[in-house]
């Protein structure tokens, strides 16, 4: 055919190497150039490949390709090559080849991989001399060793991957209350690690950027002992379930050495009622960004429904979600686990935090909107059913538990003790002192459904000055009210105690 081919077969065909890359020894005290700006690509700035390829092409003065075995190009020039000696060469058959013809002079050579073979070809015009030949050479080894690095560091990266996806599913189990699910799916990885029966959940806050680093410190700092997992809904927050009690203490430790690095922490809290905990969380987290030691437990205030007579709210709650009852139990799980967060957060973080997408959790808060037959973009509503559905967390059956129990008041009896109203009238005095009526603005803001603009057309003011009150008052309150959650409900709640607000109709109360 006009050209002559040589191929070396096998390791007898290569001497000094079982897989068939030549070893060329450097003469002690010799160390040229070529080889010292090779061996610069594996210092931790280099390690690229195709960097690797580029500077043997312009040491060699030749055009150079790696490919894999199929023949898909890797890196370099796609070169016209002897099918059959790339398939030998990917079998293993022969370790490498060379050929001249058409006044080119190749060189073929087997780099072996963990998981898949490449081939290092190198076309040039000049023939192969001992100094073109050692570069080729020794280039292979450089290129075998970076890829046998980047395939072990990958398969790390994806096991590191699997495990934090398998955390994740696991919280996201234990949100939707599914505490045997969540136990199941523990146990087999991390024996003993939600064996208690209670916790208390942490959020960590830093830089997003830095958030990787931080969730494998809350790691070794827990000894693996809390269930850790990157939040899915906020960048820089890492969550922690923490069983232990020293949890605490070792995240307090984490944060003391980071700077610009908070925490939050909520009360110990039933594995069923991780969502309220991770709720608690978030709002200690708030406090914390604002004290010198960076940390801050969620603060056990006196709630408006442990004001209340416990058998009348049970039964006006169980009342209100009544029409969920003839669902089935994982249907009705689904949708009040859904709900709960709904109301916490927004649709996306939510969404992200159960796994499924915004408009899953739209859908299900929709059906339970039907289902009850109210608007959830009425902030009195959500605030009222947040009460109902708090309140059936705390019941070992829900369902059961109001069915043969006698009359309760209804939501208009409940807010009337005289318990809740003094609470009322304490938590909303403290805005008595500013000359702006910040109470009355916020009180319009919350009728419109926490809209500043149709609030500003109600009072006459513009939207802005509502948004600064509203903000003003959070301090004051001791509450986050432009976020929706617990904080904004209970101040609701306190309107519809006081009267200022009209309270709203619920089929069940």
């Amino acid at each position: 055919m006009g050209r002559e081919r040589r191929a070396d077969e096998g390791k007898a065909g290569v001497a000094g190497r079982g897989d068939g890359i030549r070893r060329t020894p450097v003469t002690a005290g010799e160390h040229p150039a070529w080889a010292r700006e090779l061996l610069a690509h594996l210092r931790p700035g280099g390690r690229d490949v195709g960097r690797i390829v580029d500077w043997l092409a312009a040491t060699a003065h030749a055009e150079v390709s790696l490919q894999d075995a199929a023949g898909t190009p890797l890196a370099g020039t796609r070169l016209p090559l002897d099918e059959a000696l790339v398939a030998d060469l990917g079998s293993g058959r022969i370790a490498s080849a060379a050929w001249e013809g058409e006044g080119r002079h190749v060189r073929l050579v087997r780099i072996g991989h963990p998981s898949r073979t490449r081939v290092l070809a190198v076309s040039r015009e000049a023939p192969f001399d001992r100094h073109a030949s050692d570069v080729v050479t020794h280039t292979a080894q450089v290129i075998e060793l970076l890829l046998t690095a980047h395939e072990t560091d990958a398969a790390g990266h994806r096991l590191r991957r699997a495990t934090a996806d398998l955390r994740l599913a696991i919280l996201q189990l234990l949100m939707v209350e599914d505490t045997v699910a969540a136990r199941r799916v523990a146990a087999g990885f991390w024996p003993g690690l939600l064996d208690a029966d209670t916790a208390c959940v942490y959020v960590v806050e830093s830089a997003p950027a830095l958030r990787d680093r931080l969730a494998a410190e809350c790691l070794d700092t827990t000894r693996e002992e809390a269930l850790v997992v990157r939040c899915p809904a906020m960048d820089g927050h890492v969550i922690v379930v923490g069983p232990r009690e020293a949890t605490a203490g070792e995240l307090r430790s984490l944060v003391g050495r980071h700077p610009d690095t908070f925490l939050g922490g909520s009360v110990r809290q039933s594995l069923a009622r991780t969502a309220t905990a991770y709720g608690q969380a978030v709002s200690a987290l708030a406090v914390a960004r604002f004290r010198a030691d960076k940390t801050a437990v969620y603060a056990e205030r006196t709630h408006p429904e442990r004001l209340m007579d416990p058998a009348a709210l049970r039964g006006w709650a169980a009342r209100v979600l009544r029409p969920l009852d003839a669902l089935p139990h994982h249907t009705r799980a689904e949708l009040l686990a859904t709900t709960r967060l709904g109301l916490e957060f927004t649709a996306v973080s939510a969404a992200k935090v159960l796994g499924v997408s915004r408009n899953t959790v739209r859908a299900r808060m929709e059906r339970v909107e039907a289902m009850l037959g109210v608007d959830f973009d009425d902030v009195t509503v959500r605030a009222v059913v947040h009460l109902a559905l708090h309140t059936q967390i705390n019941l070992l059956d829900g369902q059961a538990d109001g069915a043969g129990a006698a009359p309760s008041p209804g939501l208009a009896g409940l807010l009337a003790g005289p318990a809740v109203g003094g609470w009322a009238r304490e938590l909303l005095g403290r805005l008595e002192g500013d000359a702006r009526n910040v109470r009355r603005t916020l009180c319009a803001w919350i009728a419109a459904g926490g809209n500043a603009e149709r609030a500003a057309r109600r009072l006459g003011v513009h939207a802005q000055t509502v948004r600064e009150h509203v903000r003003s008052a959070e301090p004051v309150l001791e509450r986050q009210l432009l976020a929706a959650g617990t904080d904004l409900y209970e101040v609701v709640l306190a309107h519809l105690a006081a009267g200022d607000l009209e309270q709203p109709v619920l089929a069940g109360g």
